[in-house]
């Protein structure tokens, strides 16, 4: 019996990356270390500050934008650097959805989103 492999989707249509760095007031020191670091070290593009709950996090936030070609380079550095940070990764397809959901990877714990804000 041959087992067709379901459809793939093509990982050329990722417009970039996102990572999510998650902080409490206890951690932002740390978060802003890590942020200077991935600014120093990297093609990226440093979001705003969000310490009110914004869109699907529940949690205070800054997003890091960067290009598929540094994905090789930022992943592996944020996975020995978050240090007690929380850290979400996600590809930016067009499918806020399934970005954040079943095509995320999660450094630290992962953390409830509300998906609601995302349909």
């Amino acid at each position: 019996m041959t087992v067709t492999p379901p459809p793939s989707a093509d990982p050329a249509r990722i417009a970039e990356y996102h990572a999510h760095v998650y902080y409490r007031p206890e951690t932002k020191a740390e978060a802003a270390a890590l942020r200077e670091g991935l600014g120093a070290r990297f093609a990226v593009r440093l979001g705003r500050w969000h310490d009110a709950l914004v869109g699907p996090h529940t949690a205070s936030m800054y997003q890091v934008s960067f290009a598929p070609e540094e994905f090789a380079r930022v992943t592996p550095w944020l996975m020995l650097n978050h240090g007690g940070l929380d850290v979400l990764i996600h590809p930016a397809t067009g499918d806020d959805l399934a970005d954040h959901t079943t095509h995320a990877a999660w450094l630290g714990q992962r953390l409830p989103l509300r998906l609601e804000a995302l349909v």
